[in-house]
């Protein structure tokens, strides 16, 4: 059974070829890209050689063939991933700003990726990680419930749970919504790996400082906040690590932070030092930022380590 499971949408995205091109107007479009917050995790730890299963649904059409077939190429197990053939594959459609503001357009909670497939208990046997992003949480109702099971079954067989909060305030209603979605998955959470405006609203305070020790309070043992090209800052009970960047051209974000989440993941699997951890995660998510595509720019294991100095 894989070491490492994701839930959620595997989808695929479109994005516009230029910036500041809004979505309520005619453009250019470049895409479809395989894509999905927790699938784009799923494949950066596979292609990190580690054993990873995804659960999640496609449509049966060209999107999904393509979704599939890009896991398969790089080890993905998918004997959970559902093929449905009354609705399509989902998608999203995605526009940047020069400001640094993205604009998502989604079409998930009335696609296959919503449905996802009933997986018995002991698919988790073995399992050393469940990893939940707050995008899927956010997805609709039945996502929703398929991650909160995932994440019992994951936690009753002793894995951990790895968080992204990955907020998204303008589907659910508001910060308070997203505290309500993200509580079932975030009391169990081991990691959470949070940008630091997403951990203060997860927290109701008002520096990354007072974020971080509000997490850590809950129960959780270790923070990775995201701090883009500064890098990141790793914080537990007995130490905080800050771990620079590496600057890239930023030419697509889109999944730089799930391939940040996969990376220190798989070096918490293999015993890595924390400041290790860090590097990899940094140099994972600033290799994804520089191409376009959200899974495009993801690294394999000898280019990630080589890149983070890891021997």
């Amino acid at each position: 059974m894989p070491e490492i499971i994701s839930v959620g949408e595997l989808i695929v995205d479109v994005m516009r070829m230029k910036v500041d091109e809004p979505l309520d107007q005619p453009g250019t479009f470049a895409g479809a890209f395989p894509s999905g917050a927790p699938a784009i995790f799923t494949d950066q730890c596979a292609l990190l050689g580690r054993s990873a299963g995804f659960i999640g649904a496609v449509g049966n059409d060209d999107f999904g063939r393509m979704d599939i077939r890009r896991f398969q190429d790089h080890g993905v197990d998918t004997r959970y991933v559902a093929v449905i053939d009354e609705v399509s594959t989902g998608c999203a459609f995605v526009t940047y700003f020069s400001n640094g503001d993205r604009r998502f357009l989604f079409h998930i909670g009335n696609s296959a990726a919503s449905h996802l497939p009933d997986v018995p208990a002991d698919y988790f046997e073995g399992c050393k990680w469940l990893h939940i992003c707050g995008s899927s949480l956010s997805a609709g109702e039945r996502m929703r419930d398929g991650c909160y099971r995932a994440t019992e079954l994951a936690y009753e067989a002793g894995a951990k749970i790895s968080l992204d909060p990955n907020l998204r305030p303008e589907l659910l209603g508001g910060e308070q919504a997203v505290r309500e979605v993200l509580e079932p998955v975030l009391s169990r959470a081991a990691l959470v790996l949070p940008s630091a405006s997403e951990a203060e609203i997860l927290t109701k305070t008002n520096t990354p400082e007072a974020a971080c020790v509000g997490l850590l309070a809950r129960g959780v043992e270790i923070v990775a906040l995201k701090r883009g090209e500064e890098g990141c800052r790793i914080v537990t009970r007995g130490e905080s690590v800050d771990v620079p960047g590496y600057p890239v051209e930023a030419v697509d974000p889109t999944g730089a932070g799930d391939c940040f989440d996969a990376a220190f993941v798989v070096g918490l699997t293999e015993g890595l030092p924390l400041a290790e951890c860090g590097r990899l995660a940094n140099a994972c998510g600033a290799a994804a930022a520089s191409v376009r595509g959200p899974m495009e720019g993801s690294l394999s294991r000898e280019a990630a380590f080589e890149r983070a100095g890891i021997g």
